[in-house]
């Protein structure tokens, strides 16, 4: 590691693992290092003994549960949108060759004590009981303006400016009633509370928009997800990079930071080497003092032996608890998956809630998700803080956010889209054909072996699970076939 480095980049998380693949693809030299001794951080998955090492204790899990590996366990339970910027990050760095994705069932809310699907066609809007009759008229028309709305065209804002005016003003414009709002704001738009309302509406608008442009990409809801767990997708981002020439080392501590005269970094000291860089990118954890806490989140990982009750029995979903429903400031999300997705035996379920705390007592916080979910086989509990950059850049460090409690990726990629400026100069553009893409598809063919990524004299890790084959189902090679088509156009 005696060498100089365009980036530093200090922890696998999703973050830096997606930057790390796209600056190596546009000609970076990158140094990624991890103290674990596996990719993904907060974003990695966990076989079953894993899952009962890190929480219970103890090296084995139950025997009951079948085959440790055949278990994938996300430690953040986030689904991918499918027409959010991750996509197109994968899109764009050709990482499409290393996963496989299966669309998420349904997408749900909780009104007045009872589940509702969110609807994904005019069929289930008609007869969905979310609304009455003359608000699905006024819901209609809004969404046909921001089906036509243009920034850029003031022809198109309908009398009200979006960039000015607050999202109360034009819910109002258009004789939404506060059901309807609280239903937009919360299992559209996504929002965790209702800061929202009081900003200038263009974001929410945005956000409604990409939330009906993933569920019309492939139906029943906006979110797909990776088989095997969203561990697939450090990992996936990093095989990436290693094609491009990044150098990977995993389980190694750093000692300390180098800085020259004027106290900016140029290095950093590990294994007693000395890799030269003027730019780091570090996770939260490497530097303590210059993050500050922001807050906490609760997080909960359940067993189950049956699928989630109220949810017409599906296979996989998101259920929104909206604030308001719960008595609460901010939402509770429960996301579901099944052995379809290879997260768990056939017969099995894993359900993960999550939510920003609020009170001295977090887990009691999750007893409305939990009430779903009876009876529960395990659950997993953990509190995590959440930690944002004092002043990123300074000194040439530059540091990442924590995971945040949204539902979805779209927080993370801002933190890239900001994190690339800074390193930079330049803004990112998901959707530019550049050189390294060109590259990408020239090394297509190539296999990146497990041996490329690993450190040296690394402990053994646990058992993985195989491959995907080559036999996909019907659901699986139109998924794949309209990403393909998106990295054909570009």
């Amino acid at each position: 590691m005696e060498e100089d480095f365009d980036i530093i980049i200090l922890g696998t998380g999703l973050t830096e693992c997606i930057l790390a693949s796209i600056l190596s693809c546009h000609g970076k030299k990158v140094l990624h290092l991890d103290e674990n001794d596996y990719y993904g951080e907060e974003c990695s998955s966990l076989s079953a003994d894993q899952a009962w090492k890190r929480f219970k204790g103890v090296e084995k899990a139950p025997a009951n549960l079948g085959r440790s590996r055949e278990w994938n366990i996300d430690l953040v339970p986030k689904f991918p949108m499918s027409n959010g910027n991750i996509m197109k990050a994968i899109v764009h760095t050709g990482t499409t060759r290393y996963l496989e994705f299966k669309k998420c069932k349904g997408a749900y809310v909780l009104k007045k004590g009872k589940i509702h699907k969110v609807p994904s066609n005019g069929q289930e809007a008609l007869t969905t009981g979310l609304m009455g009759f003359f608000q699905k008229t006024k819901l209609q028309k809004f969404l046909t303006f921001i089906g036509k709305l243009d920034e850029n065209d003031p022809k198109t804002f309908e009398g009200i400016d979006p960039r000015r005016a607050s999202m109360t003003e034009v819910y109002k414009k258009f004789g939404l009633d506060p059901e309807s709002c609280d239903f937009i704001g919360h299992a559209m738009a996504l929002y965790l509370n209702d800061d929202y309302l009081n900003q200038p509406a263009l974001p929410t608008l945005k956000r409604i928009r990409l939330y009906g442009e993933s569920v019309t990409a492939y139906g029943d809801s906006p979110y797909i997800y990776p088989k095997y767990g969203i561990g697939e997708l450090c990992q996936a981002f990093a095989r990436l990079s290693a094609v491009f020439g990044a150098t990977y080392r995993l389980g190694v501590k750093v000692d300390e930071f180098i800085y020259d005269e004027k106290g900016d970094v140029k290095g950093l000291k590990a294994l007693g080497e000395v890799p030269r860089s003027t730019k780091i990118l570090a996770e939260p954890q490497y530097v303590p003092t210059l993050v500050k806490k922001t807050g906490q989140i609760s997080r909960a990982i359940c067993i189950l032996s049956h699928p989630v009750q109220g949810a017409d029995n599906a296979d996989s979903g998101m259920i929104i608890l909206p604030q308001k429903q719960i008595g609460r400031k901010s939402d509770i999300y429960l996301s579901f998956l099944s052995s379809l997705h290879q997260v768990c035996p056939k017969g099995k379920y894993l359900a993960f809630i999550s939510t920003t705390v609020e009170t001295n007592a977090p887990q009691r916080e999750l007893d409305p998700a939990f009430d779903m979910l009876k009876p529960i086989d395990e659950i997993f509990f953990r509190v995590s803080d959440v930690y944002a950059p004092i002043q990123s850049g300074k000194s040439g460090i530059h540091i990442s956010n924590s995971i945040d409690a949204t539902s979805h990726f779209e927080t993370i990629m801002d933190d890239v889209y900001r994190l690339y400026k800074e390193l930079t100069g330049e803004d990112l553009d998901l959707t530019k054909e550049a050189e390294a893409q060109e590259r990408t598809r020239r090394a297509a063919g190539c296999v990146v072996s497990s041996q490329d990524l690993e450190p040296e004299k690394q402990k053994p890790k646990a058992p993985q699970p195989p491959p995907p084959t080559e036999d996909k189902d019907k659901e699986e090679k139109k998924i794949d076939k309209i990403i393909r088509k998106q990295v054909e156009k570009k």
